[in-house]
């Protein structure tokens, strides 16, 4: 099976959207880069949930990794 490179995950905020995709990915923070494809967008008064943030999160390469 071919280890994944990149996914995109939609959550409730981006932190929470990164936290699932690093834990797809078995990765730590260090070794992969960061897009945020959409920030959430609250709802009616304020409330969480209307639009869910969408990031995609890809393995560096090992050149790339700090």
């Amino acid at each position: 099976m071919k280890k994944r490179t990149s996914v995109e995950i939609e959550g409730k905020s981006v932190e929470v959207a990164v936290r699932a995709a690093l834990q797809e990915l078995k990765l730590p923070r260090n070794k992969v880069k960061i897009e945020v494809l959409s920030e959430e967008e609250k709802g009616l008064f304020g409330m969480a949930g209307a639009k869910p943030a969408k990031v995609r999160v890809s393995v560096l390469k090992p050149k790339e990794n700090p």
